[in-house]
């Protein structure tokens, strides 16, 4: 399966130290399935003038339920609300695992998630507002050498602004 990330360089040796703390899956290094979302994400950098680079990965998922303690949240329901409001509440949860995927905290769901994180809206309400979104995707791998293992740079290429 091929595999995306969006930076201002090239990532040929992905590491999870260089992740941030309390993501939406925790520290990790963070990937998509879809191309398209990533050379999205990556619009942020180039209104900066800084290069958006998209590395692309092979990511070999053969018999990954087998050897790695794979976490997969198909949908934006409650325990994915759960799950992401602990880890960005700097839960370590997230360690329990080696790989993590499921939906992003994009701007409309992310503004959901901060109205129910501050208490402004319950979480039926959330759960409600959140289910009419079509999660887009995000493959965290929390292990360096699950990374070293299965995650294979394959090349990269500059985007362009949109």
């Amino acid at each position: 399966m091929k595999l995306y990330h969006g930076s201002t360089f090239i990532v040929d040796k992905p590491l999870v130290s260089y992740g941030r703390e309390n993501l939406d899956f925790g520290k990790g290094f963070y990937t998509t399935s879809m191309q398209s979302q990533a050379e999205k994400w990556i619009q942020r950098f180039i209104s900066l003038g800084k290069k958006g680079i998209i590395n692309i990965y092979n990511f070999d998922d053969t018999d990954i339920l087998k050897k790695y303690r794979y976490k997969k949240f198909p949908e934006y329901n409650e325990e994915w609300l759960d799950f992401v409001l602990a880890c960005r509440s700097g839960s370590k949860e997230y360690l329990n695992y080696d790989i993590i995927e499921g939906g992003i905290a994009n701007d409309k769901v992310f503004n959901t998630v901060e109205l129910f994180f501050t208490g402004l809206i319950d979480k039926s309400t959330a759960l409600q507002r959140l289910k009419f979104e079509k999660p887009n995707n995000q493959i965290c791998f929390i292990n360096q050498e699950v990374i070293d293992n299965i995650l294979h740079f394959e090349s990269s290429y500059e985007a362009k602004e949109v």
